[in-house]
């Protein structure tokens, strides 16, 4: 429990939300007097989590409903958040059954992801909606950045398909700025047509502010993006 309290950068004054969140259903059922297991806490950790992701998504990108739909799904299905339990090392500090302990448990993404839930619900129970948010916001900001990338509209390759249309231009991608801390970093890129600049992006990554620098481009041209 140490180990993760200092693997997500947060110290529990009551860690018995904690322990809820490690015990797997298997391990409670096996050791009735230990507790509770933590079913209950990943209904509310689910719900919690997708509150402070629509809240990122609505403020940060600039894509219709449908599309926020599709990226807030993308950024809370059961891959993701199992990939995010396995950046902390979720795993190997659950409680599990012996059965799920042989079955490869501790690498399973259903019980991974179940477990990353009832961990965002044990940090709002225990310190309320902003440590939560401080939280879950580093897992999911890079990957929304990604999903308004090539996940969802390819504005490069749309870019690149009209100004084909006359051989003689040529377009080319310039970083211009970079900032903030290496776990942090934001990007500002140009899309210059020959040597006038056509857009402006900003991102996460350089691939990320491409493509919003050709999504800006294209709304210049007047191509409905």
């Amino acid at each position: 429990m140490r180990g993760i309290e200092k693997a997500i950068g947060y110290r529990f004054r009551d860690d018995s939300y904690l322990r809820i969140a490690l015990t797997h259903s298997s391990y409670a059922n096996e050791n009735k007097g230990f507790g509770m297991h933590n079913e209950r806490q990943e209904f509310l950790g689910d719900a919690v989590l997708s509150i402070i992701v629509s809240d990122y998504i609505f403020r940060h990108l600039t894509v219709p409903e449908g599309e926020l739909t599709k990226i807030r799904a993308s950024l809370v299905c059961e891959t993701a958040l199992a990939g995010f339990a396995k950046q902390i090392g979720l795993g190997d500090a659950l409680f599990l059954g012996h059965g799920e302990e042989h079955n490869g448990g501790r690498t399973r993404p259903s019980i991974l992801a179940d477990a990353f839930e009832a961990l965002i619900a044990a940090i709002y129970l225990d310190g309320g909606m902003e440590p939560a948010k401080n939280f879950v916001l580093p897992f999911v900001s890079e990957l929304a950045e990604h999903a308004t990338g090539a996940d969802l509209h390819d504005y490069k390759t749309q870019l690149q398909e009209i100004v084909q249309q006359n051989p003689e231009e040529r377009v080319q991608y310039v970083l211009v700025g970079e900032e903030g801390p290496d776990h942090d970093k934001r990007f500002s890129v140009e899309v210059h047509l020959n040597s006038n600049v056509i857009g402006r992006g900003t991102g996460r990554s350089k691939k990320a502010a491409e493509q919003q620098a050709a999504r800006e481009a294209l709304a210049l041209m007047g191509v409905d993006v």
